[in-house]
């Protein structure tokens, strides 16, 4: 019988990011790896679990810290051994990203808390007791890694172990088809099983994930398209080292590139994110191809963010490419409609400023001449 399996589905800021599967240590810390396992099923009882407790701190380079069952803010936890346990041994080593490790106040003071590395922390081995490893859901971690932190590494959003357990030995670990959508490739390519040699089966698997994307699209679920559009890009990277691509095939992981990225930028503008979408929006016309969808949500964004003059020359880009196209000449033209509104707002302001200029001018001509003829006047009379 092989070590155990556990999974952590993790949550930032109420939404769901994904699984981490985590083998453990039984063969060499059994003790420690109890302990763990069972807050992941919650069977020892109320209250020792770790469904639905925080990681509390987290820090970019070095490990994010977890599972206070008690306080949730890193002031509490308990194992299920009682309050403490004692230090296991210090055979396995922080030696990579991914190691679970338990987090302590000096020595022999295990609870409930742990930590997993962002990187390797040799200066942490023989203090703390390491017990497990991410063998699945690196990426979710990187995502981890990557949230906003406050004072004391507090996280800014709140990051979350929604659901965990353990996988019976032998069954499907469920990182395929996570989100139960009919999506059956896992949200990272790393997380694959086996990963094909053939450059057919990415590019398969690239316009099927697509496919789910515009059709959440469609149905106006853009974090979720979103979300689809980016693992699709995941999936594409990792075709350019295979041995059978060519200069034809490249071309077309270029073009479909471009049009991921734009239909990225389309779920922004959507969700409110106008820089990003201008930023996807670069991407998709960086590689070179002809993308009319593009500069026409390079228009959209610009005029969102009444960047104007931007926008009316991405829709003359557009419409370039495109002459007949009814949509681009209708934005095109209200572009050009409120720049012209701009331009004659300025214009009436400068010929306004202009009679006062010339009003005032005339006012104080006229007052030079009265002094220098010793006209004695009374200005309050005058108006």
């Amino acid at each position: 019988m092989g070590n155990p399996r556990c999974y952590l589905d993790i949550s930032i800021a109420g939404e769901v990011e994904g699984r981490m599967v985590v083998e453990l240590y039984k063969d060499v810390v059994p003790k420690t790896a109890e302990n763990f396992r069972a807050l992941c099923t919650g069977e020892k009882g109320i209250g020792l679990h770790y469904k639905g407790v925080c990681f509390h701190r987290i820090i970019k380079g070095f490990m994010m810290q977890g599972g206070d069952i008690s306080a949730g803010d890193g002031t509490g936890g308990e194992s299920i051994y009682g309050l403490k346990f004692e230090d296991e041994n210090f055979k396995l080593k922080h030696e990579r990203k991914g190691m679970l490790s338990m987090a302590n106040t000096g020595p022999d003071t295990n609870g409930s808390q742990f930590f997993i590395t962002f990187t390797q922390i040799t200066h942490l081995d023989g203090k703390h007791v390491v017990f497990g490893k991410v063998i699945k859901g690196l990426g979710v971690l990187r995502a981890t890694e990557l949230v906003a932190t406050e004072e004391g590494d507090y996280p800014a959003q709140d990051v979350l172990i929604v659901d965990c357990g353990e996988i019976p030995e032998g069954e499907d670990d469920g990182t395929s088809n996570f989100f139960k959508d009919g999506d059956a490739y896992p949200d990272w390519p790393a997380d694959l099983d086996t990963k094909p040699d053939k450059l057919s089966w990415w590019i398969e698997s690239i316009e099927f994930i697509k496919f789910f994307g515009n059709e959440l699209y469609k149905n106006n679920d853009y974090k979720m398209a979103l979300r689809k559009y980016r693992k699709a890009l995941r999936y594409l990277n990792c075709c350019w080292d295979k041995a059978d691509i060519d200069e034809e095939k490249s071309k077309i992981l270029r073009k479909t590139k471009s049009q991921i990225y734009t239909n990225s930028s389309a779920c922004k503008l959507k969700l409110g994110d106008l820089k990003g979408a201008l930023l996807d929006i670069d991407y998709a016309i960086s590689d070179g191809e002809e993308n009319v969808k593009a500069y026409f949500r390079q228009g959209q964004a610009h005029m969102a963010l009444n960047h104007i003059d931007a926008a009316a020359e991405s829709y003359k880009k557009a419409l370039e490419l495109e002459p007949n196209d009814g949509a681009i000449k209708k934005e095109l033209a209200a572009a050009r409609k409120k720049t012209r509104g701009g331009e004659k707002g300025v214009c009436e302001n400068v010929s306004i400023g202009l009679q006062v200029a010339v009003l005032y001018g005339m006012v104080n001509t006229l007052l030079f001449w009265f002094v220098i003829n010793d006209f004695e006047l009374d200005l309050l009379s005058m108006f």
